[in-house]
């Protein structure tokens, strides 16, 4: 069974949920995605979270390099700004998005994704990088990669 950390799993998802896979994380990594929210107020009203939760979840995300905490241009407020590494969280929460519109969503998807430049609805496709084919889910395999633990040697 794993525990409240994953150091044990040699694996990128379990890397990736040490940072964000508490449910107000993504919640509030939704907010400043999609919505643009910056300061402490937007997302505290948007989520109705006790402040000493938020205020731990974007000090986190400071520290761990997802957002930068920068003085808001004409105020005295702070912002959180996505950094690039918060940014590209983007495609997994559009995924997630696309799942719970299947698979949580009895009345239908509560809002949509859309292309702003012509209004098209989003799919999100996994293609290969050497031949450029979408490629079916039951087409995926895996293959150790490079960060894959290797086997000591006896020699």
């Amino acid at each position: 069974m794993l525990g409240r950390t994953y150091e044990s799993q040699n694996c990128s998802v379990a890397r990736s949920l040490e940072l964000i896979g508490e449910r107000w994380s993504l919640l509030i990594l939704r907010d400043a995605i999609f919505a643009g929210a910056t300061r402490f107020g937007d997302f505290q009203r948007s989520l109705g979270l006790a402040s000493n939760i938020l205020t731990t979840r974007l000090d986190r995300f400071v520290e761990t390099g997802l957002m930068e905490r920068r003085a808001a241009p004409e105020s005295s407020y702070e912002e959180y700004v996505l950094t690039e590494k918060g940014r590209d969280l983007k495609p997994a929460l559009i995924a997630l998005t696309h799942w719970g519109d299947r698979w949580a969503a009895p009345a239908g998807p509560p809002w949509l994704l859309e292309h702003s430049g012509c209004g098209g609805l989003l799919e999100q496709l996994t293609a290969c990088t050497r031949c450029g084919t979408v490629v079916p889910q039951d087409e995926i395999a895996t293959q150790p990669g490079p960060g894959a633990e290797q086997p000591v040697s006896s020699a």
